[in-house]
C-alpha cells in the first residue's frame, strides 16, 4: 500500500464493495422512509453537508493541511475551499 493510500485511510480490506453513489442511494431511501410519511425539509442542503464535511476532512488530512494541494486535488479555488472549511469548523 502506498504512503498516500494509507494517509487517506484507504486500502483494499477497507474499500467498500458498494460504490458510493449506490451507498448515498440506500442512505436517502433509508432516510425517506424513517420519515415515516412526513415531508423532507432541506433535503439538498443536508446531503451535501453530510458529504462534503467529511470529503474536506479527507482531503485535508490527505494533504497533511496543504490548502493549496487540497483545493487542487478538489478542483476548486484555494478561496472557495477555505470557505468550505470555516463553514464546517475544519479550518487551522
Amino acid at each position: 500500500m502506498s504512503a498516500a493510500t494509507q494517509r487517506a485511510g484507504g486500502g483494499d480490506d477497507e474499500r467498500r464493495k458498494q460504490p458510493l453513489g449506490s451507498a448515498v442511494e440506500t442512505a436517502l431511501r433509508r432516510y425517506l422512509k424513517d420519515l415515516d410519511g412526513h415531508p423532507p425539509t432541506e433535503l439538498y442542503e443536508m446531503v451535501l453537508c453530510e458529504v462534503e464535511q467529511p470529503l474536506l476532512r479527507t482531503v485535508m488530512q490527505f494533504t497533511r493541511g496543504n490548502q493549496s494541494l487540497a483545493a487542487q486535488i478538489l478542483g476548486l479555488n484555494r478561496s472557495t475551499l477555505r470557505k468550505k472549511l470555516a463553514k464546517y469548523g475544519l479550518g487551522r
